[in-house]
């Protein structure tokens, strides 16, 4: 396996993850839900922009690699996601969440071992 391709699918779930903080921002941002004030939102705009760049990204990744190999990757947001919320918007961030994300990280290596 070329280790380029781990490469992007390590900067797919970044981008994915970080997708997840513009979806926060635009939450936070809008004072009522409806579709019209999403449309009009940055936030939201700038996150559905991403989160469509990582996705034909994601499907690039899923012709080159095995999804047993691919799809690991994928919970590595679990862990990306809790601690850019903490570094960038502030929120709480539990031992719990940073175990659980040291035993998801061990199993994203132990799959990758296998390929």
């Amino acid at each position: 396996m070329n280790y380029a391709l781990y490469l992007y699918m390590v900067v797919c779930v970044a981008g994915m993850s970080i997708g997840q903080l513009l979806f926060r921002k635009a939450a936070l941002s809008i004072s009522s839900f409806s579709p019209a004030g999403l449309l009009l939102n940055g936030w939201f705009l700038l996150a559905v922009g991403l989160y469509g760049i990582t996705t034909l990204g994601w499907v690039w990744i899923l012709r080159q690699a095995p999804l047993a190999l691919a799809y690991p990757f994928m919970s590595l947001a679990f862990l990306i996601v809790p601690l850019l919320a903490w570094l960038f918007l502030g929120e709480p961030l539990h031992w719990h969440t940073v175990a659980g994300g040291a035993l998801i990280m061990a199993g994203v290596v132990l799959a990758s071992l296998g390929s």
